[in-house]
């Protein structure tokens, strides 16, 4: 379904009994909405509705073309309207990747609208931006971003050669088919660029700004993530202040909704549950 907010048409695909719990799901970089297809029948079995957003940048009618309308503030404001319009007054909110930093944002700013937090991969953007500050190994894991952050340069490498680098980057999501369902759709015009000015438009001021989070936490990680290390992990339980739980993954890659979404259903489930 489209949903209307703040001027920007976004899509947003719902799932679950019409009267169960809601719970707002929140992509990552480079994916969609689709991440969550695997994880997403544990929770309607539940008992629980879904609400699977394209955030700012990945729905076609959401691309704003300034940088600096991808900050967090913007992305967060959009979790905050989006629930508006859908006409849900408090959600559990869960989110993976740059969408555990939207969540994070919306848990610590407008903790009225968040049942409950499920945070995957990514911890509280306080303990990120102190990592990178002062610890050499997170630093060496998001090398990457120098990259991201550079304007048309980015865009020309991910996407040369039928997108080669990016679809190595994603090749721990699963087969060609899988891979190709998140390459495609950042090959229209615009997309790929929508989608990496979140990292053009970030700053660690933007980052320390989200204050700690009281609402029930959940931050699930998973120990063979090149991007997030354990010490940038470790530290996220400083920034919450209500009942918190680190679920550690073993074995499992950054892409946990697609390579492990049976652990990870379950973690949100007791999340929800509790």
């Amino acid at each position: 379904m489209r949903v209307e907010a703040r001027g920007l048409t976004f899509e947003v695909h719902t799932g679950g009994p019409e009267d169960g719990p809601p719970v707002l799901l929140l992509h990552g970089f480079p994916q969609h909405s689709g991440e969550w297809d695997d994880v997403l029948p544990a929770l309607h079995a539940a008992g629980l509705r879904t609400y699977a957003l394209d955030q700012r940048g990945y729905s076609p009618g959401a691309r704003p073309a300034e940088v600096g309308a991808y900050r967090i503030p913007e992305l967060v404001d959009d979790a905050a309207a989006v629930l508006d319009a859908l006409g849900v007054a408090a959600a559990h909110v869960v989110g993976h990747d740059w969408g555990a930093v939207t969540a994070w944002g919306l848990a610590g700013a407008r903790p009225e609208l968040v049942r409950s937090l499920t945070a995957v991969s990514v911890p509280h953007p306080t303990a990120m931006a102190d990592a990178l500050a002062t610890d050499f190994g997170q630093r060496a894991r998001s090398t990457y971003m120098a990259l991201f952050r550079r304007r048309h340069l980015a865009e020309r490498v991910l996407l040369s050669f039928d997108a080669a680098v990016l679809r190595r980057m994603l090749s721990d999501v699963g087969d060609a088919a899988r891979v190709a369902r998140y390459v495609d759709p950042l090959r229209e015009p615009g997309a790929l660029t929508a989608a990496l000015n979140w990292y053009r438009a970030m700053s660690g001021a933007d980052m320390k700004a989200i204050p700690p989070v009281q609402v029930p936490t959940t931050f699930v990680w998973s120990d063979r993530d090149v991007a997030i290390g354990r010490t940038a992990a470790q530290a996220c339980a400083r920034h919450v202040t209500g009942d918190f739980r680190f679920v550690v993954l073993p074995g499992v890659s950054h892409w946990i909704p697609d390579t492990a979404p049976g652990p990870l259903a379950e973690a949100i489930l007791a999340r929800v549950g509790g």
